[in-house]
């Protein structure tokens, strides 16, 4: 019997993996969850294992957001089982049919740390939309700008 090397992937080799699996997230979340989501739907989102691998919930704090962003998560503690908090600017508490293409930019990093980065982000948040990448960064860049008196970084 012919004896196998093991396999020598690279870091180059996880990221590809990683940006075919959020893709596939984000298609069975827009599939089991449909085209339309609301906040309650994003609610319950928040509470599916099967698209969130940690408690997670939205507070809206403009405080805890840098300038020029419209969000960013956080680990609860330095246990990831405590859970997340996905800090979203105030400005969309009220604009809740936008709420979903903010937080899901964001639950990469819930589910993956800080491994994930900026386009698997726009890969499963865009999948999970129905949206072309293109056309989501834009949507994003957008929301962000229509912050008041901020200076888009995303």
């Amino acid at each position: 019997m012919e004896k196998l090397e093991p396999l020598k992937l690279t870091l180059e080799d996880g990221r590809r993996a990683l940006g075919v699996h959020v893709l596939e997230k984000g298609y069975k979340l827009r599939e089991k969850y449909g085209k339309f989501i609301d906040y309650d739907t994003l609610l319950r989102i928040l509470q599916d294992e099967e698209f969130v691998r940690y408690p997670t919930k939205i507070v809206f704090d403009s405080a805890k957001i840098e300038e020029g962003m419209f969000g960013y998560a956080e680990r609860i503690s330095t246990d990831a089982n405590d859970g997340y908090i996905i800090y979203i600017h105030e400005e969309f508490k009220k604009r809740s049919g936008d709420l979903p293409a903010l937080v899901f930019y964001h639950l990469v990093t819930v589910n993956y740390g800080e491994f994930a980065t900026y386009n698997e982000a726009e890969e499963f948040a865009s999948a999970a939309l129905g949206m072309e990448k293109d056309y989501y960064y834009q949507y994003i860049c957008r929301l962000t700008d229509s912050i008041p008196g901020k200076e888009s970084r995303l």
